[in-house]
């Protein structure tokens, strides 16, 4: 079995339109290497395959890729998702040292959902070059503004890095079609990411967007009429790795949520800390309802100043390993959108991103 193209179409939601993906890539399960085996640089003047995203916010305009005299690059720019597979299996071939992901969140979600099927468990150090609108894993590992590649491989040749697990969703009826991410969310999640590609086009980006749909999210949600799209529910069930049912506070339909978010980061952009006080890799935040009691406490979730455990009112802070997902509409992952139905969440292979 082959990686399927990526086929997707352009969603209305809300007078803002969000990539939609008709389908889950489908791919092999590749098994190199053990649970821990990120794989070291081999070589004293390193080889590293670069992944430019000609398309991301900052290399628009046809910018050329750095040159450095550190390493020895070989630069591919794919022009679609489809070309990604082989590109990544002749890296591998060669055993790069490092894999450089030039582009936003969505390119790294897609180099990694490719990845899987080359790499395993056994990935190379990855080295993120920030150039999309939000970039939400540069702001966890702390990139300055001022990140290049040069002094990426500066940074990687003194030991420089973190770990971190993505995101693995997969189908629950074929586990080979997966996508892999580091920021899911459904509900008033997916409406709030259809606002910030508005405010991309009025030339807001990273930290910007964030603040200014955060604020309009909780505003249209508390003082919208009933039938304001930011107030009504998704029909979601939502289940822990033994198949029971996450908390739900009471109220008249314990098979809908406000909103969904899970992640493995622990650093958003707009100094954004939801999870600060929660434990563990995988996290969870649960809204049931849209309650003013909840809403007017957002600003306090999202500074990570409310702690772990069912609140009275209605907001979870979970952690785990696994969670079963059963979607009725569309969500979210690092920026676009997939399609509704059953899905196992799980944690994907350890990966070291070299930081500053």
């Amino acid at each position: 079995m082959v990686i399927l193209p990526f086929s997707g179409k352009r969603a209305d939601t809300m007078n803002a339109t969000i990539h939609l993906f008709d389908q889950l890539p489908v791919a092999p399960l590749a098994d190199a290497g053990a649970p821990d085996a990120v794989r070291a640089p081999v070589r004293d003047v390193p080889l590293v395959g670069v992944i430019r995203n000609q398309r991301s916010h900052r290399n628009a305009g046809g910018a050329q890729p750095e040159i450095t005299s550190r390493a020895t690059l070989l630069v591919e720019a794919p022009t679609r998702r489809g070309e990604l597979l082989d590109i990544l299996r002749r890296f591998a071939e060669q055993r790069v040292d490092y894999l450089v992901v030039d582009g936003g969140d969505g390119t790294v979600r897609d180099v990694l959902t490719c990845g899987t099927a080359v790499f395993g468990q056994a990935w190379p150090q990855l080295i993120v070059l920030p150039s999309g609108k939000t970039n939400a894993l540069a702001a966890d590992l702390l990139l300055p503004a001022d990140w290049s590649l040069d002094r990426a491989l500066a940074c990687a040749a003194q030991g420089h890095g973190v770990r971190r697990r993505p995101l693995v969703v997969a189908e629950v009826d074929n586990p080979q079609a997966r996508v892999v991410g580091f920021a899911l969310g459904a509900g008033l999640y997916t409406r709030a990411v259809a606002l910030g590609q508005r405010a991309h086009r009025h030339g807001a980006f990273n930290a910007a967007v964030v603040v200014l749909t955060a604020l309009w999210t909780v505003l249209q949600a508390l003082f919208g009429r009933a039938n304001n799209p930011y107030r009504r529910s998704t029909p979601m069930r939502l289940s822990d790795a033994a198949g029971r049912p996450l908390p739900h506070v009471q109220g008249p339909r314990a098979d809908e949520r406000f909103m969904l978010f899970v992640s493995t980061l622990e650093r958003f952009p707009g100094g954004v800390r939801p999870f600060r006080k929660l434990g563990g890799a995988m996290r969870m935040a649960l809204v049931d309802r849209a309650r003013a009691g909840v809403l007017l406490r957002i600003p306090l979730a999202l500074a990570g100043l409310i702690g772990g455990g069912p609140v009275r009112r209605g907001y979870h802070l979970l952690g785990g390993q696994e969670f079963g997902l059963e979607l009725g509409e569309e969500f979210i992952l690092d920026g676009e959108a997939f399609p509704p139905g059953r899905y196992r969440l799980s944690l994907g292979p350890r990966l070291i991103f070299v930081t500053p």
